[in-house]
């Protein structure tokens, strides 16, 4: 046994060299990628803080930069994230409860499976396209806040059913089997069981797909969104632009003062990010504390 065991020891120090190293690889790559990020970021705000005061959040944009402001933008970014998730998020877990608890696995199942899989990694320009066509120009949309929204729905719709699904996936059988053997029908089992113990995972997936949609240009510059407005949204049938337009068209100007706008909008979309993924883990942070 002692001999097995010298001949065994290089092989394990060896293999605990080896993860110590990789462990020490990961955490450099990740201390590197942070690092790039907080230079970014302090760059931008360096950038852009001279620009920020409430005049900034309260004016209209404009040809010169003194008078310029994001507050169409503000509120058309505001609008379209929140029309986005109404629809995009009842819609989308219901889909993922449906494939995951109600469904018969089937060779359509399957094929529904594969074609959600794939369109969570279709660009997102293919979804402007396809908004365009359908929503502005087959339904008669034109260039309004609901077209966008349309198109937004569409383009998290997969995320969100794949992450609903996992966490749909994650909660124990036993859970489903146990409210079954009480009497409990499958809707009563996946309502009062199921579905809050998934929640903390479903709002994961709700934060990532919604993070992506605010931050999203191509597809609304192919809807026809407009750069230049003066004034802001009121209804879901307006027009609307959004921070990503506003941010690319100052950006792509010459003069450095538009560039200074441009960052101080990037600092209002970042907050307005970060503000709405504190609500979303504040809300799944409390729904975990309830779960058994």
């Amino acid at each position: 046994m002692s001999g097995w065991q010298q001949q065994s020891t290089p092989g394990f120090a060896r293999r605990h060299l080896v993860s110590r190293l990789f462990r020490l690889l990961c955490g450099s790559l990740t201390l590197i990628g942070v690092a790039f990020l907080i230079i970014l970021l302090i760059n931008v705000v360096i950038q852009g803080y001279e620009w920020l005061d409430f005049d900034f959040l309260n004016s209209f944009s404009s040809r010169r930069p003194q008078r310029a402001g994001i507050k169409a933008a503000l509120f058309g970014t505001l609008w379209l994230i929140a029309l986005t998730a109404l629809l995009s998020i009842p819609l989308g877990v219901s889909s993922a409860i449906y494939l995951e608890e109600y469904s018969p696995k089937s060779r359509l199942s399957n094929f529904i499976e594969v074609n959600i899989a794939n369109l969570a990694g279709v660009p997102s320009i293919v979804y402007g396209m396809l908004g365009l066509t359908v929503f502005v120009r087959s339904f008669g949309l034109g260039r309004s806040l609901f077209a966008g929204s349309l198109t937004m729905t569409l383009l998290v719709l997969p995320v969100i059913i794949t992450a609903s699904r996992e966490a749909l996936r994650a909660v124990p059988n036993s859970l489903r089997l146990a409210s079954f053997g009480l009497g409990a029908t499958r809707w009563q089992t996946v309502r009062h069981h199921v579905l809050p113990a998934a929640i903390p995972g479903i709002l994961t997936g709700v934060i990532l797909s919604l993070s992506r949609a605010i931050g999203e240009t191509a597809p609304l510059l192919m809807l026809g969104a407009v750069t230049f407005i003066t004034f802001t949204p009121s209804s879901p049938i307006d027009e609307f632009t959004v921070l990503p337009i506003q941010i690319f068209n100052w950006a792509s100007r010459p003069q450095a003062d538009f560039h200074g706008l441009g960052a101080a909008a990037i600092v209002v979309l970042l907050s307005v990010l970060l503000l709405m993924n504190a609500i979303a883990v504040t809300i799944r942070w409390r729904s975990q504390r309830k779960t058994p």
